[in-house]
């Protein structure tokens, strides 16, 4: 039985209800993160922490919780249900109103809820057990400020279904212009002549936290060159190599984009050593 938080209590999951006239049900009014933890261990827990408050400040969303106390809420969490593998799910609604009206009310207590899930183990820096993803490409339809970590997922949802549908991995998305914005539910670098490339950070793009890792450690911690910069779609067609990021993948090795192999089909040597970098130093804050 898994325990939960729910609005200042601990429970057990099938105890906890939320009103069906809270905001977040009506309207997805609300923000979430996502942290990897291993052995009770989180990875990247400050920065979630502040995307998270920089999302309840962009949605003015009032959330007393501070980062200390978010840390508690989540250690407990994570002690409650077992240290192991676990993901931690944290979501804040704006709260539950006495109508549905779109305007934000005033004086409503934004609803907290947090759970944990099982994932795998950790990702391991080793070429022949490394998972090979295959994905698709389309042109991104979502919503114009995908850099908030919204709960209303709906775009992202439909993207990845269509890479789902027909047995992919993941939807890598370009702007009207032709240009990488990301992936359904990942960041994305592409490597070219040993130079590793991504987007630059837009209202089309989520900062994610395991992007931001990487490249801090790829600049503090190697000698690759990094550039932050816009991405063509033939960029990628042509890339040495294609990678995923996001908290659970980690960095993970595209081997195939619209049914043509990245390369020679394989992953590369340049996402060892950035995996090997990411399993060295996720810990550090």
């Amino acid at each position: 039985m898994s325990v939960v938080y729910l609005n200042g209590q601990f429970m057990p999951a099938e105890d906890a209800k939320i009103s069906p006239m809270d905001r977040g049900f009506l309207f997805g009014d609300g923000i979430y993160e996502v942290i990897p933890s291993y052995a009770g261990l989180c990875v990247g827990f400050a920065a979630h922490i502040q995307r998270l408050q920089q999302g309840l400040a962009a949605l003015e969303i009032r959330c007393t919780l501070t980062a200390q106390d978010w840390k508690e809420l989540v250690q407990q969490l994570i002690q409650q249900n077992g240290a192991g593998n676990l993901g931690i799910y944290l979501h804040v609604s704006r709260g539950t109103d006495s109508k549905r009206a779109h305007a934000y009310p005033q004086d409503i207590s934004a609803t907290i809820f947090a759970y944990c899930f099982d994932i795998a183990a950790e990702p391991e820096a080793d070429i022949d057990k490394a998972p090979r993803y295959k994905v698709m490409t389309s042109t991104d339809l979502r919503w114009q400020r995908c850099h908030i970590k919204s709960t209303a997922l709906l775009g992202n949802v439909m993207h990845h279904q269509q890479a789902a549908a027909l047995g992919l991995n993941e939807c890598i998305l370009f702007d009207q212009q032709g240009f990488l914005t990301e992936g359904s539910s990942t960041n994305v670098f592409i490597v070219k002549n040993d130079v590793v490339i991504t987007p630059p950070l837009s209202s089309q793009i989520l900062p994610g936290i395991t992007r931001q890792l990487l490249l801090n450690m790829l600049r503090q911690h190697s000698t690759i060159q990094v550039e932050e910069r816009p991405v063509s779609k033939n960029e990628v067609l042509c890339a040495d190599e294609v990678w995923l990021t996001s908290s659970s993948k980690e960095v993970a090795a595209v081997i195939e984009v619209d049914g043509k192999a990245v390369a020679n089909g394989e992953p590369g040597t340049l996402w060892l050593q950035a995996q090997q970098l990411f399993s060295l130093y996720k810990y550090e804050e």
